[in-house]
């Protein structure tokens, strides 16, 4: 069996570097969006008076920022401390090694879970509640102590690490298999791509050059989007370790060109991470291993050619791939929604059964290698015990896993057992365990729909629109690359823009801080642009932009705009400062409020904290996220 050390080490410093992008880009936002004059105060989420235990507030909302009065700090200042805590745990685990045990994964989970608590709508993203649970798994896959004298894997790395390639199948079928069951017409007739590029929410540069594409190549790459997202994963767990590492590249080169075309922050850095667990120790030491021979490898490489010639040719018949007589290529789905449906209820038991093998497999070997790495040595009670307990976890992680991916499809919601659906229940709340499955159907067909947020000094205008840091709005804008950094508040935006402002109460809060002039969240838009700089507009309204890309010059001019755009009605009528139902609703949810709930006593701790994020505002949120990482780079080799 190959080792799996090196890679687990690897796998671990590379979540080390997922959560240092997680806490810093959450740093950099507390003050605009949670602070106590952002647009969602986090206070509002804890209740601080009254003579409730400390034990009794965590059960009923955990988190760590209960601890905020014993600090003396207020909440808007504990949050910085959890996340600076969070980007330091981090990056020392990314700088080494000593730092990837589980005591430190704890930490972090522990405190990236608090910041979720009380994220509200702007944390609210499949990418934070996949950190969590894989977060979750590290805690178990880490070594419980750093022991530099141990070279070789433990009995327990193997069958630890596999739940990682459970989490990674689950993650990439459901996301496949959801974009089908959604039923939307974009991914039935092939069009998702003609769509994709234009329709994300913050689109690169990039994306403006493949949506150029021609029609019949960007079908083309939707069928084989789809065969990577619904077939491939099955081959995750396939015993030709040949077919596991083709699997890991094109899972990778997927995600790398998601990564060129869309900023998805660090969710796409993170599956890649993920993907690591389709590898071992042979990949990377480059060593042959000692069963390996002529005749294996043959059989190996002819087995993978059949496996590839299958889905190929499973690709082009369940797509109808056909060359047309202009050397193009045609496709067209051969199946029906009711047939989808019905071979998905097929794929999800036998893929649990598949999971269930795999992982018997995995502990039948782990066993064997209990036997020889027990034998002679002084602790074999304590490797026993800590391998079995480990292997009983494992277990009923991929017990309790079983329950939201099995509600990809509504007839296995009551084939699991009652017990393990209560169970389930009473840890759904930590998003131990998540469903990757739900898909937003694609709308706006031709183009997408945005949100311009204007103010004025009259109520006739002239009205100048505010201009946000990344997302679509000044035409002429350059498509910016930002990922790993998430800016939350550009993302909300877009999604505004699919519901009615009163479905999107935190925009009534947005726009009465811009009324106000709030520096905490002018930071969070382009103030470079901002026409209300010197004094904040005596009105404010919004309306409803529909933008389409630009066709590519031919001529190459680089004055040529990405973007072509036209009002479609106005979204949200005009407020002032004073206006009474406004200020009503907001005092109401208490985002308005006179007296803070939590005064600062630890002032020498207050300080401190002003002066890191005096410093850190100074740099652009991109450039610190990539600044501090080509750092740890740096650092590593010392």
């Amino acid at each position: 069996m190959f080792q799996v050390r090196y890679t687990r080490n690897l796998f671990l410093r590379g979540i080390c570097i997922i959560y240092l992008f997680a806490f810093l880009s959450f740093y950099i936002q507390i003050p605009g969006l949670y602070g106590d004059k952002g647009i969602l105060p986090a206070r509002t989420q804890l209740n601080f008076d009254g003579h409730v235990s400390i034990y009794k507030k965590i059960s009923q909302k955990p988190t760590l920022i209960w601890l905020a009065p014993y600090l003396g700090l207020n909440v808007e200042y504990m949050l910085d401390l959890i996340s600076l805590l969070g980007a330091t745990l981090a990056f020392l685990g990314f700088i080494s090694q000593k730092f990837c045990i589980a005591p430190t994964f704890l930490a972090l989970w522990s405190l990236y879970y608090s910041l979720y608590q009380i994220g509200q709508i702007f944390m609210r993203f499949q990418w934070d509640i996949l950190l969590l649970e894989t977060g979750f798994l590290c805690i178990f896959i880490a070594p419980l102590l750093y022991a530099r004298y141990n070279k070789r894997s433990t009995p327990s790395d193997a069958v630890t690490f596999w739940t990682t390639r459970w989490l990674l199948f689950r993650l990439i079928f459901s996301t496949g298999a959801g974009k089908l069951i959604s039923q939307c017409p974009a991914w039935w007739n092939l069009r998702a791509l003609n769509i994709y590029f234009e329709s994300q929410c913050i689109p690169t540069a990039l994306a403006w050059y493949a949506h150029q594409l021609p029609n019949w190549f960007l079908q083309l790459t939707t069928v084989v989007t789809n065969v990577i997202e619904i077939v491939i994963p099955f081959l995750f767990f396939f015993p030709n370790r040949l077919l596991r590492i083709t699997a890991f590249y094109l899972q990778v080169f997927l995600q790398i060109c998601i990564i060129a075309t869309g900023n998805y922050n660090f969710y796409n850095f993170l599956i890649i991470c993920l993907c690591i667990s389709l590898l071992d120790d042979h990949i990377f030491n480059g060593k042959k291993h000692k069963n390996s021979n002529n005749i294996i490898n043959r059989q190996s490489v002819l087995l993978c050619i059949l496996v590839y010639a299958g889905i190929l040719y499973g690709m082009c018949t369940y797509y109808n791939i056909q060359v047309s007589n202009n050397w193009t290529i045609q496709s067209k789905i051969a199946f029906t929604q009711k047939q989808f449906n019905q071979i998905l209820s097929y794929l999800i038991p036998i893929s649990i059964f598949i999971g269930v093998v795999s992982l018997i497999c995995v502990i039948i070997n782990t066993m064997k290698d209990l036997v020889t790495t027990a034998k002679g040595t002084q602790n074999k009670g304590i490797i026993n015990f800590v391998t079995i307990l480990y292997t009983a976890a494992v277990c009923l992680i991929f017990t309790l896993s079983t329950v939201p991916y099995a509600t990809l499809h509504p007839s296995y919601n009551v084939t699991i057992p009652s017990y393990i659906q209560k169970l389930y229940k009473n840890v759904e709340h930590l998003h131990l365990f998540n469903n990757y499955g739900s898909y937003r159907p694609m709308k706006d067909i031709n183009g997408r729909s945005e949100v311009i947020i204007e103010g004025g000094n009259t109520i006739d205008g002239p009205w100048k629109g505010y201009e946000f840091l990344y997302k679509p709005g000044n035409v002429n804008n350059l498509l910016l690359f930002v990922a790993p950094h998430q800016p939350r508040l550009d993302w909300q935006m877009c999604f505004a823009a699919s519901y009615t402002y009163h479905q999107s109460p935190w925009l009534m809060s947005l726009t009465y801080r811009l009324l106000s002039g709030q520096p905490e969240v002018l930071a969070l838009i382009n103030t470079v642009e901002n026409p209300f700089n010197d004094k904040p507009p005596k009105y404010i309204k919004a309306s409803l932009y529909h933008y389409r890309y630009t066709t590519y010059n031919t001529t190459g001019s680089n004055t040529q705009p990405w973007w072509t755009r036209k009002k479609v009605e106005e979204y949200m009528p005009i407020f002032t400062r004073d206006h009474l139902p406004l200020i009503e609703y907001l005092s109401k949810m208490k985002i308005i409020q006179d007296e803070a709930s939590l005064k600062i006593t630890n002032e020498r701790l207050k300080s401190t904290l002003d002066v890191i994020r005096g410093f850190i505002l100074k740099i652009d949120a991109s450039l610190l996220l990539w600044g501090v990482f080509t750092a740890g780079w740096l650092i590593i080799p010392l």
